[in-house]
């Protein structure tokens, strides 16, 4: 999240005294990101903003300071990841075609842009699990003991019988009068659940 969009945040029902103290504390610390300073250090920014309405260290560190760290935090972390594109951009200018450097530039630049949009899409810190059969699953994402018997006991012949069901050869449970009770694939789903999972 950006400094400016995590500031309009923090304003949300915090009183007018506290939105004050948020505007100066961003202040400050847009000044340090201005002069490619990357130092967010509590006791730092408290000390340059000291005549700006930015509280004292130790006010900052505390349970009310909550919201204002958060915010020097945010810049601290921006400044950061500004900083590491820098340094792992500084490889392109030592190309010494032209023709070469412009391409590799615009590659960056893109791919610089897909970043940006894949972390709109998926929120920073978002665990995004992706399972292609090659590695295990975790515990978390296993069916439970009572999870595995419920589905045992739907395609069981005794569930079967007491429901007067029969299934298809599209994956469907109908009843006996030839009603589908359960949507082709249902019968495939289930088995391949208690099988991988």
């Amino acid at each position: 999240m950006k400094p400016e969009e995590l500031l309009d945040q923090l304003k949300i029902n915090s009183s007018q005294k506290v939105q004050v103290t948020l505007e100066a504390i961003y202040e400050v610390c847009g000044e340090q990101v201005k002069q490619g300073i990357n130092d967010f250090s509590v006791s730092t920014i408290a000390r340059i903003g000291a005549h700006r309405g930015v509280p004292k260290a130790q006010s900052i560190r505390n349970k009310s300071g909550e919201k204002y760290r958060a915010l020097i935090e945010c810049f601290a972390q921006n400044n950061a990841k500004a900083a590491k594109a820098k340094v792992t951009e500084n490889w392109i200018d030592e190309i010494k075609s032209p023709k070469h450097r412009l391409l590799v530039q615009m590659m960056a630049a893109e791919l610089a842009e897909t970043k940006q949009k894949v972390n709109e899409i998926v929120p920073p810190n978002k665990v995004v699990h992706v399972y292609d059969h090659g590695e295990p699953i975790s515990e978390f994402e296993r069916l439970n003991p009572i999870e595995r018997r419920a589905l045992d006991y739907i395609l069981s012949d005794s569930f079967m019988k007491k429901w007067y069901l029969t299934t298809t050869e599209f994956g469907e449970m109908t009843d006996d009068s030839g009603k589908v009770v359960f949507k082709p694939g249902t019968v495939d789903a289930l088995k391949k659940a208690l099988r991988y999972l």
